[in-house]
């Protein structure tokens, strides 16, 4: 996951200036290597995400945002249709995701941490060792959540440079070495053609790495309630959606591409090989020396985001909480405005998911189930959300919407349709052992799932 954190502002804002805003949400690279394992074909998952998820998550939350403009967002929006009770549970998901999905991007920052050793094989081992992942997750995490407490000021800077060093120019780079090893000729690591691109639909696993594409997109959500700060929302923000849709599309296509034009898909793993990706292209080219500034930048990118995230959900988990939802010892914040004893809450979370690298196979298992629990958790947020924009276009029809999903009820129903459906698939096939990656028992692999959404969901 990136950094997924809005722009507050009362001037108008261009399309363009939206359509970056929702790139600079949504891009991530640290999956990339996940959908590499499918070479060309993950073109095809990437555009099915893309239509099924991406745009109608877009053009859904604009309506939501514009006709419950309201501190609290998927609580907010949920809340009206269903109830509060509901609206907390879609909250208290988008916590709990984020709690979850902690463990999994620092241990890609602690890989990026240690590949800016001077040798490659010493970094490898490095980054493949459990210990060495469990300690560096932790003293980042715990980093940034004093940082945090301190309050939401103390994390902008990192976070605006984070986002920046950690995502945007290493994309950039990575795209254009891609680019370049591909027209110079060299051999190419993956088989290309137009027969490449339709996946084999007669083997079934070969479709559940590809369940956490829907991840990928997520948090187009988080900037839909700027719609209203744009002129001619009608035109100008479907217009955004487009821009910004086509271009993240394109960093992922190109940037996965790239990782499968160097690496042979046996050999990647989920976790090391964008920085492997780096190195070998460097080493290619002549341009070694870069490939230790590369894994910093990418660290610090981690550092930045989590800084962010951190503080994001939980702040709004607590401001939803002192009405009425959490405990009184889970409603306190500090003279700064951070919720102490959620922050603390979540630090334990953090600390007891590691934990579970050193009873897994191994850092690449460990990192697969933890990221899967992310997009099921996720997807059940957005099944409210998907659901509550329905069924307020006929609760409530008369309630002002500034910008409306095109095509009337009919179109909400399409749109919203769709992104129910796309989310139902992904959040079945999430539960599917993949049989490219050692997850250990297959059996304990999907309890491990199912015990952590019942967790997570059923006590509600």
């Amino acid at each position: 996951m990136a950094t997924k954190s809005g722009l507050a502002t009362s001037a108008k804002i261009s399309v363009f200036t939206l359509a970056i805003m929702n790139i600079t949400a949504v891009v991530s690279l640290r999956g990339l290597p996940s959908e590499a394992t499918y070479g060309l074909t993950s073109v095809f998952y990437y555009i099915f995400a893309a239509i099924f998820f991406l745009i109608p998550v877009s053009i859904v939350a604009a309506e939501l945002a514009t006709g419950w403009p309201q501190k609290g967002g998927v609580f907010r929006w949920v809340g009206e249709a269903f109830g509060p009770r509901w609206g907390f549970v879609a909250i208290f998901l988008l916590w709990a995701e984020s709690t979850i999905w902690f463990p999994t991007v620092l241990t890609y920052g602690a890989v990026a941490l240690a590949f800016a050793g001077p040798d490659q094989k010493w970094d490898e081992a490095l980054a493949a060792n459990k210990f060495y992942a469990i300690a560096v997750v932790l003293i980042v995490y715990w980093a940034a959540t004093l940082v945090t407490l301190r309050g939401l000021k103390s994390a902008a800077g990192i976070a605006k440079w984070g986002g920046m060093i950690g995502t945007i120019i290493p994309a950039i780079i990575l795209i254009l070495l891609g680019f370049l090893y591909y027209f110079s000729g060299r051999p190419l690591q993956v088989e290309l053609g137009w027969s490449k691109l339709i996946p084999d639909f007669t083997n079934f696993n070969n479709f559940v790495l590809a369940a956490g594409i829907f991840l990928f997109y997520a948090g187009m959500e988080m900037n839909a309630i700027h719609v209203k700060d744009i002129d001619n929302p009608t035109r100008n923000y479907p217009l955004a959606i487009l821009i910004s849709s086509l271009a993240t599309v394109a960093v992922f296509v190109l940037g996965t591409l790239a990782i499968a034009f160097i690496i042979p898909a046996s050999q990647i793993n989920l976790v090391q090989s964008l920085l492997i990706t780096y190195d070998d292209f460097f080493k290619v080219f002549g341009i070694s020396a870069l490939a230790p500034a590369m894994a910093l930048a990418l660290a610090f990118g981690v550092l930045g985001g989590v800084t962010v995230w951190v503080a994001g959900p939980s702040s709004a988990l607590a401001s939803v909480g002192r009405a009425g939802y959490l405990p009184p010892i889970l409603q306190k914040i500090n003279k700064n405005g951070a919720a102490t004893n959620i922050l603390l809450l979540q630090g334990g979370i953090v600390t007891l998911l590691s934990v579970m690298f050193v009873v897994l196979p191994s850092v690449q298992a460990a990192y697969q189930i933890l990221s899967q629990l992310t997009v099921t958790l996720y997807l059940i947020m957005y099944f409210l959300m998907f659901g509550a924009a329905i069924y307020l276009r006929h609760k409530e029809p008369n309630t002002p919407r500034p910008y409306k999903v095109p095509g009337g009820t009919f179109g909400m129903w399409i749109f919203a349709g769709v992104g129910l459906v796309g989310s139902l698939i992904a959040f079945v096939l999430s539960f599917v052992p993949p049989s490219q990656i050692s997850v250990g028992s297959p059996t304990t692999y999907v309890a491990i799932l199912i015990v952590g959404n019942l967790l997570f969901v059923a006590r509600f």
